[in-house]
């Protein structure tokens, strides 16, 4: 049996730069994993795929993204054997924290250790892709500029040491519903992401904060104004900067140290039900060489 470590990511920055012919958005974003993560237990059997899940909220068949994940290796190494997985959920669902995709990675990278497959960083990127715009991401880890999909992937200088605390509200954001409501926007302020670049390179975690944006978050605050709350007292208990990661409903707040981070996250434990205190999280070794 092998343990495998699935890490949610946070937006730094989410930018969408308009509708593509194949439906999807074109967008580019500046993704950073963090300490925040489920535990994936993986071990083979003679055939099949049997999963086992800890929430009865996510189902444990062939629509859940681990299963997906673990069927489409086997189908693209012609494998006959079977793995059990079994999954044990931290990261909040519907949060935009991309739960499922990290688990979908996890799973991938826990069958090329499990079978010894040897799979290449393109082998892996290839099959992510498949399964959601957020599984090459969650593949690799750390801060990458994302594109296209999300799936294009640039290695960036990691964000500085910092500490981060997620909260999120009872509320979950459909979202297909976040970005066909985005396309109906007239006026947009956008990210700077070319000036979070510069600011990563110069190692300044002050300069990064400042360019920390979302253009999804104005809509989803209109419609779920707890977030706008969340973002508020986020501010309020000490967070360099606050904003709602992906299309919600997520808040995140950036904080020097464990210290702060964890004094906030129990003032804000009295708001929201699902509230983290955790570390910003490095690219994985495995991986992160090959960018």
């Amino acid at each position: 049996m092998i343990t495998v470590k699935a890490n949610a990511k946070i937006n730094l920055a989410l930018d969408v730069l308009g509708k593509r012919d194949d439906g999807y958005h074109e967008v580019k974003l500046v993704m950073q994993s963090v300490g925040l993560a489920d535990t994936i237990w993986m071990e083979p059997k003679p055939v099949g795929i049997e999963l086992e899940v800890d929430s009865p909220d996510l189902p444990a068949d062939d629509t859940n993204l681990a299963y997906k994940a673990a069927r489409l290796f086997m189908d693209a190494h012609g494998m006959q054997n079977g793995v059990s997985i079994a999954v044990k959920k931290q990261i909040p669902m519907g949060a935009g924290l991309a739960g499922g995709s990290a688990d979908a990675a996890a799973v991938l990278l826990g069958m090329d250790e499990l079978f010894g497959t040897h799979m290449t960083q393109d082998d892996f990127m290839r099959l992510g892709a498949q399964l959601g715009s957020d599984v090459p991401f969650c593949l690799v880890g750390g801060t990458m500029l994302a594109e296209g999909r999300g799936e294009r992937l640039t290695e960036l200088p990691e964000l500085p040491a910092c500490w981060i605390v997620l909260a999120k509200p009872k509320v979950s954001v459909s979202t297909a519903w976040a970005y066909k409501t985005f396309d109906a926007e007239k006026q947009v302020e956008h990210p700077d992401i070319s000036g979070m670049r510069q600011a990563l390179e110069e190692g300044s975690l002050t300069s990064v904060l400042s360019h920390v944006g979302n253009v999804l978050e104005p809509v989803v605050v209109r419609e779920y104004p707890v977030i706008g709350d969340y973002i508020n007292q986020m501010d309020k208990h000490g967070a360099l900067v606050s904003r709602m990661t992906g299309s919600g409903s997520t808040v995140f707040g950036v904080f020097n140290s464990q210290v702060e981070a964890e004094s906030a996250a129990a003032a804000l434990r009295g708001l929201a039900s699902e509230v983290y205190a955790v570390p910003v999280k490095k690219k994985a070794a495995r991986l992160s060489n090959d960018f």
